[in-house]
């Protein structure tokens, strides 16, 4: 008999093992098709109009060694980075879990029970009032054949997370590398723009004591001493604003490199002007970007996930096939728990089917396809947003370099300005408003260049970022390819 049962077991089980591999519920994910154009539609100077995107490490581009060294701080130290990357654990052991469900599960148990039977209830087993042990070890096991392909699209689906997270993770170091950048360069205009606002407060002070060695000669009127003082003041306001604004930048800068601010601040250093990179720079052509933006890579892969989840749903509409035994030693005495009389087993198929659920079942893989439209449709929004940003650098980049050309010659100007009306000032030919008017005008001028000295900078680090740049680095231990 028992033969037999197993005979049967045998045939019972052979049908969907074998047909396992053949059958596999929901559809095969392909990469979407995506169409972009096949230029940029901002035209620059043809350094920037064609050309590899070879980015790896494109602040070294910067010829700043300071830079370099906060950039390898930050991939090493920084908190962000590490989180992503746990993620990416994170993710990996969460497929383990997935694939676990192809295999049996066994369990190893034992135990002892002490027991009484009422002496009030008839012909009790075992008789009425004694107390007895029950020795009890053995296995369970069971195994849910994966029929329909259920755990095998949750397997997928659990892959794609995984590459998903990983681009999460490149990501997170592109956003990462820019912003130790954005931070940088915005310390070092400061830098420039303290030293130019010094450096006027210093001729302003030459001008305040023109008006009053004028004055002391009567050759000027009181009222050239108090709008020179005045003028002075207000650009010595300027600096401990300027100053504030560092120090914030300092700070930040700290965080993205997992220092406090005094070790960034030894990191920077003595000023050494604001970096400028190198204006040979390939920025490739659109399509590039699906291959290099990791946000955009990510977003497809999550697209690949949740169209695995679609077809793990599907399998809760067929019927689960399951194989299941137990094997026991039991006795009353310890001491004969080993023996052969002490075996106590069972195992058989199974399966359960849930026929009614009230269209549970179909209304949660409707779900899971307008998951699956979502997951589509933010990977094409994806692709939109990174060319809308490369876009937008490179019309920073453009319109950046012009203003600075036309802000260098206002500057030249102004200097040339500064000069010839102090000469006539103190020749008496000009009062002294030409002296304010000119000593204003080269401070903001100034100013301005400093501040676009640090934009341009700042847009060819967006434009670096918008191009996925830096995530295909293996040197510091932390960046390596998960």
């Amino acid at each position: 008999m028992t033969g037999r049962f197993a005979s049967q077991t045998a045939c019972l089980l052979a049908a969907p093992v074998l047909l396992a591999g053949c059958m596999l519920v929901g559809r095969n994910y392909t990469s979407p098709d995506t169409i972009t154009p096949d230029t940029w539609h901002q035209s620059l100077t043809a350094d920037l109009n064609s050309g590899s995107s070879s980015l790896e490490r494109w602040w070294t581009r910067f010829n700043d060694p300071t830079l370099n060294r906060l950039i390898d701080t930050a991939r090493e130290s920084n908190r962000d980075l590490a989180i992503a990357y746990e993620r990416i654990n994170e993710a990996r052991a969460a497929r383990g879990i997935a694939r676990s469900q192809l295999f049996p599960d066994i369990e190893f148990n034992g135990g002892v029970n002490r027991g009484r039977t009422s002496q009030n209830v008839g012909n009790p087993t075992p008789p009425a009032g004694k107390t007895s042990d029950l020795w009890t070890t053995g296995l369970d096991a069971g195994w849910e054949i994966d029929f329909f392909g259920g755990v095998r699209r949750s397997i997928e689906s659990a892959d794609a997370s995984v590459a998903g997270t990983e681009e999460l993770y490149r990501d997170t170091m592109v956003s990462l590398l820019a912003e130790v950048a954005y931070a940088y360069i915005q310390i070092r205009t400061l830098d420039e723009r303290i030293r130019l606002a010094q450096e006027n407060i210093r001729n302003q002070s030459d001008s305040v004591a023109l008006t009053e060695d004028r004055l002391e000669a009567g050759l000027s009127p009181e009222l050239d001493v108090s709008q020179a003082t005045s003028n002075l003041a207000t650009t010595k306001a300027v600096v401990p604003a300027l100053r504030n604004q560092r120090d914030i930048a300092l700070n930040r800068l700290a965080v993205l490199i997992g220092r406090y601010p005094a070790a960034a601040e030894s990191f920077i250093g003595s000023s050494k002007g604001i970096p400028a990179p190198g204006r040979s720079a390939g920025v490739g052509i659109p399509t590039d970007l699906v291959r290099a933006r990791p946000d955009i890579r990510a977003a497809e892969r999550q697209l690949a996930a949740q169209t695995a989840q679609v077809g793990v749903a599907e399998a809760d509409l067929f019927p689960r096939f399951t194989l299941s035994g137990t094997f026991q030693l039991q006795s009353l005495a310890a001491s004969s728990l080993p023996e052969s009389n002490s075996r106590n087993y069972a195992f058989g198929p199974s399966f359960r089917w849930n026929i009614f659920n009230a269209g549970r079942i179909k209304s949660q893989i409707a779900i899971e396809e307008s998951r699956t439209k979502q997951a589509y449709l933010n990977y094409e929004n994806s692709v939109l947003k990174g060319v809308a940003e490369v876009e937008d650098a490179l019309s920073s980049v453009r319109n950046e370099r012009d203003r600075l050309a036309a802000l260098d010659t206002a500057v030249n100007a102004s200097r040339k300005t500064v000069n010839l009306v102090k000469d006539n000032y103190r020749e008496g030919l000009i009062d002294f408003q030409n002296v304010l008017d000119a000593e204003r005008t080269i401070f903001s001028n100034e100013d301005a260049l400093a501040t676009s000295k640090g934009q341009i900078a700042s847009a060819y680090v967006s434009l670096f970022k918008a191009l996925g740049g830096g995530t295909r680095m293996k040197s510091a231990k932390s960046a390596e390819t998960p």
